[in-house]
């Protein structure tokens, strides 16, 4: 499985789940503005590590 990354947008709360090293969009696609997206993706065991493609709920 290709690692990716979860983004969450700051403004609306959209998430989008890309391939490591690539960019979160711009502007957003959901809510059209250009937001700041953090990344969500799960790194602790409790979530199922990186590996697992999860998203941190401790995050949303």
């Amino acid at each position: 499985m290709d690692e990716k990354i979860w983004w969450k947008c700051t403004g609306c709360a959209y998430l989008v789940q890309q391939d490591v090293g690539k960019e979160p969009p711009r502007p957003c696609p959901a809510c059209k503005n250009d937001c700041t997206f953090t990344n969500v993706t799960c790194y602790q065991p409790e979530c199922g590590g990186p590996q697992s493609g999860n998203y941190d709920p401790t995050l949303m």
